[in-house]
């Protein structure tokens, strides 16, 4: 598999943080991956000096999307800043990848971190993808770059759940979403910092559609 048939793209928030060990883990596994990281224009943080970056709009749509424009990978894989890749992660994206699949792979998603009710959060992404077939973008889309650009990217109009808004587009467009046989893990800051309960509304208004 050639190194530019996948680009990685990871948005980073502002004050986000969490990108480094990301960014770590992708290079001990595969040092010749295409990795571009899309910092939000006006955050202060530093920007690395040994890694390839831009900054654009701020937004994950927009800084998606832009990132999206300036990489070259057949397929693109987006990975949230604190999201947690390993070996068997990476292999699954590759293969993936290999097969051609006019689709979008999704991961098995584990929480590193927060309260014991994390667990039910757990099950209920997959209940959500089993019955639903509606992943989030937590669980590392990857897809490949003509379906992307086919189904119009994500929509920058989004204040949040664009990613949820592609996934439909694609299942209206009779785009396969296929779980792939790997788990990411994820923070469950977002968790931390809104409430177990307020978060984990705003996901099911996501999942019917009402946000």
């Amino acid at each position: 598999m050639s190194a530019t048939d996948l680009s990685v793209v990871i948005p980073v928030g502002p004050g986000d943080r969490a990108w480094p060990a990301l960014v770590a883990a992708l290079d001990a596994l595969a040092p010749e991956l295409d990795v571009l990281l899309v910092f939000a224009r006006g955050d202060v943080q530093s920007r690395p000096k040994d890694r390839r970056w831009i900054e654009g709009r701020p937004g994950r749509a927009a800084q998606q999307n832009l990132g999206a424009r300036a990489t070259a990978g057949s397929s693109l894989w987006f990975l949230h800043a604190d999201s947690r890749v390993d070996a068997k992660a990476l292999e699954a994206a590759r293969d993936f990848v290999r097969r051609g699949a006019n689709a979008i792979g999704y991961f098995a998603l584990r929480f590193g971190d927060g309260p014991t009710l994390m667990r039910v959060t757990e099950v209920g992404v997959k209940l959500r993808c089993r019955w639903f077939g509606l992943p989030f973008g937590d669980q590392g889309l990857v897809l490949p770059r003509s379906v992307f650009d086919g189904l119009g990217r994500f929509d920058e109009r989004a204040l949040f759940g664009e990613d949820m808004a592609l996934v439909r587009r694609a299942r209206r467009a009779g785009i396969t979403l296929q779980s792939l046989p790997a788990t990411i893990s994820t923070s469950a800051r977002k968790y931390v910092q809104h409430g177990w309960w307020r978060t984990t509304w705003r996901h099911l208004r996501l999942t019917w559609g009402r946000a």
